[in-house]
């Protein structure tokens, strides 16, 4: 008997489309493998009628970027009745709003890099660039990272040394999105820590360390191989890996994710696990994280999809 259909979402018209793209052949290739009924579906404006046709047993959200990880695409699976892999809508739209997310990691103790964030309406209509002024010693002094509060893939993104170029760091921000947030920087080991299954019970993955050739982790070197070098587990001692793993857990767990996450932090040199931002539809290219760690602990990638797919049928069931 064949197994379950599974539709596989990918690119749409978010900037991480190519990315996607990918993401999603790879996802494809690894179902087949498997033994699934594979759908691959660009998302267009005929998805809906699409999926309301094929009504495949799962849909498998390999879209990155807005609508795939905001929530928006989990609504509409909701309200079709299909399951889906990763979050639902509330964990997503929380992780997207990165301004908002850390809001809610100060509220519950949970360390994160000190910042402030301004929308285009501040500048537009309130004169919030009058005051750029104040806002080193609001976060801690340069140098700062400045950075869209709702995009992945690093886009946008810039490390500014100095108050000069502060406000050009804002404009390239703000042009990928209503809201920027402006953050202290933070020497130490950037990690990103995967997490799967529920909140209740999650299984935090070995940490990644990631050390960009360039010294910025940003999208060249997330994507382009040689850029970066990884080691994982992370070059931790082994108390700090035990706080950083605890970290990503209680981060999965406020959020209310599900079947996945990925925490992405900084260990600092004050030996404090800083959390920057959460991400519910992590990579799954040849350089991207989730996968990566999964293989340290002897899961391979065509077992990794399998594994996030079965858990989304377990729980429909």
């Amino acid at each position: 008997m064949p197994k379950e259909k599974i539709a596989v979402l990918m690119g749409g018209t978010s900037l991480e489309r190519e990315i996607s793209l990918v993401s999603g052949q790879r996802v494809c290739g690894a179902l087949e493998a498997e033994g699934y009924r594979v759908l691959p579906l660009d998302v267009t404006t005929e998805l809906v009628r699409t999926l309301r046709s094929e009504r495949p047993d799962v849909v498998y959200i390999a879209l990155h970027g807005t609508y795939g990880e905001d929530g928006t695409v989990q609504e509409l699976l909701d309200f079709l009745g299909i399951p889906y892999t990763g979050p639902g809508v509330v964990a997503s739209a929380l992780a997207w709003d990165k301004a908002l997310c850390k809001r809610l990691f100060k509220a519950e103790g949970i360390p994160t890099p000190a910042w402030v964030s301004f929308t285009t309406d501040a500048f537009k209509k309130m004169g919030a660039a009058t005051a750029l002024d104040l806002v080193p010693g609001a976060v801690g002094g340069f140098p700062l990272v400045v950075k869209p509060a709702k995009q992945g893939s690093a886009l946008g993104l810039t490390k500014v040394e100095r108050a000069e170029d502060l406000a050009e760091a804002l404009i390239t921000a703000l042009s990928f999105g209503d809201t920027a947030i402006v953050e202290k920087w933070i020497d130490g080991r950037e990690l990103a820590v995967s997490v799967l299954d529920g909140p209740a019970s999650p299984r935090v993955l070995p940490p990644v360390e990631m050390v960009p050739v360039s010294g910025l982790f940003d999208f060249s070197a997330m994507y382009t191989a040689g850029e970066t070098d990884y080691y994982v587990p992370a070059r931790l001692p082994e108390g700090a890996l035990a706080d950083v793993v605890s970290q990503a857990a209680r981060v999965h767990t406020l959020l209310g994710c599900e079947r996945v996450s990925r925490v992405d932090m900084v260990y600092g040199e004050d030996g404090v696990p800083y959390v920057l931002e959460v991400n519910t539809s992590p990579g799954m290219t040849e350089t991207s994280l989730l996968p990566m760690a999964a293989a340290a602990v002897g899961i391979s990638f065509q077992e990794l999809v399998a594994h996030l797919v079965r858990s989304t049928l377990d729980d429909g069931e």
